[in-house]
């Protein structure tokens, strides 16, 4: 071959190896083009579908999840596809046999395909059609955590959320549908639906139907705190009925709002004023019922419901508590609260079976005449956590007796109860009496028993039986299972000589020795009928505190 066929050769080929990488250049920018705008713009909405959450695992070749729309009914034609390339050629499924659902005039349109195909891609093209004419397309990883589009559904702000395999969703606006939740039970009776707000709408009869699967909860997050929802308390019929509205066109409102800036200062001055030093600002929890333009606020019991508030410090927990903020009174009282501390930040977990403003505060009181008294912890930890007092700022009397009001006032403080109307039960209870409303509150929660000719005797001192009873009926009240077996309450009992004298409470003081709540006098005597101490009134107080999980 002569040097110019040979040239002609080489120029022939270098023409074609220009071409052919001009052409794979081009291919491979449509490609990155369709799967950049697949991966980064999920929904290419024409026709007002949306996706609700999709999930697909290559090792069980499953794809499943959901498309809703406020905009066509069931009777339409939306069928959906799967396919294994971003081009839409090599088609995995097809179906239009979808179930459908209808909640708030939003359809959902639900499946769960698995292909014999032998191809298992990483992952898949999900594509909806209304008609013949392609609605959306998502690219699904397997293993990624399942989407959701902010779509145009819902109540109020928006109605969606993306959820994730451990049950969490992550809510758009300030509203969540019953079809995510239920999506995200499936996942988890954990779920957890993280707010960027202070105020979220759940549709009540999303909580109620997750509520027969049992063992399930509920939890609002936002950048102010968490919310327990004791689902199992709340009586969503009831509410309803209250409200006269259906079911399913009630919604449960959560707030987890700061408070206003006046109120905060108010909240200070109050922390002050109680000897504290304020910890966190005031934050307002609160949980109501809508429906039918009315609103109710939602009532608990006395099921203790469970929030948490954020501290920027390591709190020392014998210092610290969670506090209420009466807005009438302008005063603070204890909430039950326990404190977890990790890498210079703490989390407060506070107990209680109300809604109002909560702060966590902290203190560091002593008492002169504690300095080398046996019980000076327990109640200086007491004394910072407000259930306790002192007669004066350096005086707490520890040896002095205890009267029957005087404990009845302890124990709905260390509850945490709201103090009720005074009623007339009690005959000796005059009603503008100090202690009209506790022993009221003490009376409604079961703590506290009157005698037989319907007096109170608020001013007797307590005996040690009498205030072992109403410790073991307040560990009652908080949920904590204390009671003893026939065979149990003879064995505590045998060890004290005197347990023979013990009047009426021998299944109380039984429970409250083998709860470690009271202890002998001495090694062989229990002291039934001695009269009880303010220090000693105080010890048993923390004891039951720290067993209901109150107090750390």
């Amino acid at each position: 071959m002569s040097q110019i066929e040979k040239k002609n050769v080489y120029n022939r080929e270098r023409s074609k190896t220009q071409v052919k990488s001009t052409v794979l250049k081009k291919t491979s920018q449509a490609l990155a083009g369709i799967m950049i705008a697949s991966t980064l713009v999920p929904v290419l909405a024409f026709a007002g579908i949306d996706f609700g959450s999709l999930k697909y695992d290559k090792y069980t070749k499953t794809v499943s999840g959901s498309v809703y729309t406020d905009t066509y009914s069931k009777d339409k034609n939306v069928s959906l596809s799967v396919y294994s390339d971003a081009y839409h050629k090599d088609l995995l499924i097809t179906t239009s046999n979808v179930t459908y659902r209808t909640v708030d005039k939003v359809t959902y349109f639900d499946f769960n395909f698995t292909w014999t195909n032998p191809s298992v891609p990483d992952s898949v093209y999900v594509v909806t059609y209304y008609g013949n004419d392609r609605n959306q397309t998502y690219a699904l990883n397997s293993g990624q955590a399942p989407i959701n589009s902010t779509g145009s559904s819902g109540w109020g702000g928006g109605g969606g959320g993306s959820i994730s395999n451990d049950g969490v969703i992550e809510v758009f606006g300030d509203s969540v549908d019953a079809f995510t939740l239920q999506r995200a039970f499936e996942n988890s009776k954990e779920v957890k639906l993280k707010i960027k707000g202070e105020k979220l709408a759940i549709p009540a009869d999303a909580l109620a139907e997750a509520l027969k699967k049992g063992g399930v909860s509920v939890t609002i997050i936002n950048d102010n705190g968490t919310y327990t929802l004791p689902l199992a308390a709340m009586k969503f019929e009831a509410l309803a009925k209250e409200l006269g509205a259906e079911l399913k066109d009630t919604k449960i409102n959560v707030t987890i709002a700061k408070v206003a800036d006046a109120t905060d200062e108010d909240v200070t001055k109050a922390v002050y004023a109680a000897g504290g030093s304020p910890i966190k600002n005031a934050v307002d929890f609160n949980v109501t019922a809508s429906g039918n333009s009315k609103s109710v606020n939602v009532d608990f019991g006395s099921t203790y419901v469970s929030r948490t508030l954020n501290v920027n410090k390591n709190l020392d927990a014998k210092k610290a508590t969670g506090a209420l903020y009466n807005e009438t009174t302008k005063k603070l009282s204890f909430v039950p609260s326990t404190f977890q501390s990790k890498d210079g930040q703490t989390v407060a977990t506070l107990k209680r079976n109300g809604n109002s403003i909560y702060t966590v505060i902290e203190a560091n009181k002593s008492f002169e005449d504690l300095a080398s008294h046996w019980s000076k912890a327990d109640v200086e930890m007491l004394a910072n956590k407000l259930v306790v007092e002192g007669v004066s700022d350096k005086q707490f009397q520890p040896d002095r007796n205890i009267t029957r009001a005087e404990f009845a006032a302890l124990v709905v403080r260390s509850l945490g109860l709201n103090s009720v109307t005074a009623n007339t039960y009690f005959t000796d209870i005059n009603s503008s009496a100090w202690y009209a409303g506790v022993v009221a509150t003490a009376s409604k929660a079961g703590i506290i028993n009157g005698y037989e000719d319907n007096t109170f005797r608020p001013d007797a001192q307590i005996t040690r039986e009498e205030l072992a009873a109403m410790i073991i009926r307040s560990l009652t009240y908080a949920g904590v299972a204390s009671e003893v077996s026939e065979s149990n309450q003879a064995q505590q009992l045998a060890k004290f000589k005197d347990s023979s004298k013990i009047v009426w409470a021998k299944k109380e003081i039984a429970a409250a020795v083998n709860a470690g709540i009271i202890n002998g006098l001495t090694d062989d005597t229990i002291g039934s009928a001695e009269k009880a101490t303010r220090s000693q009134a105080a010890t048993m107080l923390k004891r039951y505190l720290k067993l209901a999980g109150f107090i750390d």
